[in-house]
């Protein structure tokens, strides 16, 4: 099988300043990191001033948002649309995260309109699927991610994942400091992509699938040689310059 790029991605959901984003842009030279894609979605106070930095630094890193709206324009109070994303220069952007679902209510229907209103505009978004403690433990996992990924395609079809990017983030990982085991994350990965492969054995082939779920700088080696794996999406790892920077170099020598 052939190894896609890897993809990098920390979401600092509500945390960091501009003095981290500083930093960052200064740790991630474009010629270090020419084999592995590198994506920073800070809060969204922040992304200009990151891609501001991120250019005058020459660096590596690609931003994204956390999120976005399903809605062009209009009275929808703080809300982010396409346009003012890619008004800033983002490039990528995270839709359907659990903390969106459990805590927003957002639905599988709405993350796929989401998903393909950031496809439309040329973001590249990046889907959160997973199964709570609860679904594992009633062996609900892949009818929950079949749900997610199959919302997408009703809405979008099944093309709409050539240029987009899954993340599997078991819920019962994520900022727990428990991580499924290469083995379980990967079991998962390789369900997603089969499933794909029922709609389109290429795109499924093509598409990169990220683990997300308490990785850090000493777990992610080992996810990174599992078959389908092919990056992460890191959390609390990622608000530390040196950890995720490991996290990256770890992705590279992958390729």
């Amino acid at each position: 099988m052939t190894r896609l790029k890897p993809l990098v991605a920390a979401n600092w959901k509500m945390n960091g300043d501009r003095l981290l984003a500083e930093e960052f842009s200064k740790s991630f030279s474009s010629q270090e990191f020419n084999d592995v894609d590198v994506v920073l979605c800070p809060p969204s106070v922040y992304l200009e001033s990151l891609i501001s930095k991120v250019t005058a630094n020459d660096s590596a890193i690609k931003v994204g948002a956390q999120n976005v709206s399903e809605q062009a324009k209009g009275a929808f109070t703080g809300e982010l649309s396409t346009t003012m994303l890619l008004d800033l220069g983002c490039e990528y952007v995270i839709v359907g995260h659990s903390e969106r679902r459990s805590l927003f209510a957002e639905t599988s229907d709405l993350v796929a309109d989401k998903y393909q209103v950031a496809l439309q505009a040329g973001l590249t978004p990046i889907l959160c699927t997973g199964e709570s403690d609860e679904q594992r433990e009633q062996e609900l996992t892949f009818e929950v991610i079949a749900q997610d990924i199959d919302a997408v395609i009703k809405q979008s079809s099944i093309a709409a994942f050539t240029n987009g990017v899954i993340a599997y983030e078991p819920v019962w990982a994520i900022g727990t400091g428990k991580s499924a085991t290469p083995a379980q994350a990967q079991e998962v990965h390789r369900f997603i992509r089969l499933h794909l492969a029922k709609h389109d054995e290429e795109v499924a082939a093509g598409v990169r699938i990220l683990y997300g779920g308490s990785v850090n700088e000493n777990n992610a080696a080992e996810l990174f040689k599992q078959d389908d794996i092919n990056g992460a999406l890191v959390g609390g790892a990622s608000l530390i310059a040196d950890k995720f920077k490991t996290i990256c170099q770890n992705a590279q020598r992958t390729v």
